[in-house]
């Protein structure tokens, strides 16, 4: 699973922010998921007891940064030049605006989260093309106006001009008591039409039981979490038109050779994916 990081960049101290090492935290153990060093001694143990019942979670996390970088590179061909990534986590290569700006230089990218460890690393978002620009605020991904309002105080994104938001790995860490339905309504309703949205979501539709030991392990170490199947995903997009082929697993949207591990089972990506654009 990924993180369900979303806060800018500048308003808080670095020397005065909880890092909460005393818990395992979404994002860490993504980053360990992908093999990174940024992660403490309890999120690596609460990653490999996830991975004790589900092994593949390390596959699930790189199908999904490999749908991130097609995802974003489509829309980049598609003329989309500014970006909004809520939920961005900690920084990995290639974050994305690396993947549109070697499409188009001159494009744009606000990264939102809320993970203070994210806030300590988040220079590495701002070294963007010379052409274009990138920015990080601090803010709340429950809260889309409080996001959106961050993002426009950046002053480098014009939101009356499409928009790519990317809610990649997010959702499934917005379980139904904070409404996630309602959080992506509001942030598809304040943006321009032929805007896109693009997001990634964990399923338990090929092995009930493993993601159900897989939630548990999130929430008794104080993340709430919930997978969700395939037509409530689709409730997600509402109100857009789907890009083709729709909402699939992200390892069958769009493939490219060599662009994800290879051989690949429904159940080992257990990840929905897609592109909705707002008429």
């Amino acid at each position: 699973m990924g993180d369900d990081s979303v806060q800018g960049h500048g308003d808080s101290g670095n020397d005065d922010l909880d890092l909460r090492q005393d818990r395992a935290h979404s994002a860490r153990m993504y980053d360990y998921y992908l093999g990174g060093k940024t992660n403490y001694a309890v999120d690596r143990e609460a990653a490999r007891q996830v991975m004790k019942v589900f092994p593949a979670i390390e596959t699930v996390a790189r199908v999904n940064r490999a749908y991130m970088q097609r995802a974003m590179r489509y829309l980049a061909q598609q003329g989309v030049r500014q970006f909004i990534d809520v939920g961005t986590g900690i920084p990995t290569a290639p974050n994305l605006h690396d993947v549109v700006q070697a499409v188009e230089p001159a494009a744009r990218v606000v990264y939102a989260d809320n993970d203070p460890i994210v806030l300590v690393y988040a220079d590495e978002l701002l070294a963007g093309s010379p052409q274009g620009r990138t920015s990080y605020v601090h803010a709340d991904a429950t809260r889309p106006k409080q996001v959106l309002d961050a993002v426009r105080e950046e002053g480098i994104l014009d939101l009356s001009q499409p928009v790519g938001l990317s809610l990649h790995a997010l959702l499934h860490f917005v379980p139904d008591d904070q409404e996630p339905y309602r959080v992506v309504a509001e942030f598809v309703e304040q943006l321009p039409s032929g805007s896109y949205l693009s997001l990634t979501h964990c399923t338990g539709d090929f092995d009930p039981a493993a993601w159900n030991a897989i939630i548990d392990t999130y929430i008794q170490r104080g993340t709430p979490a919930q997978v969700r199947d395939k037509n409530a995903v689709l409730r997600f997009f509402d109100q857009l038109d789907l890009v083709d082929p729709g909402v699939v697993l992200a390892h069958q949207w769009k493939p490219e050779a060599g662009s994800g591990p290879g051989i690949l089972t429904d159940r080992l990506v257990s990840l929905y994916a897609g592109i909705g654009r707002k008429p």
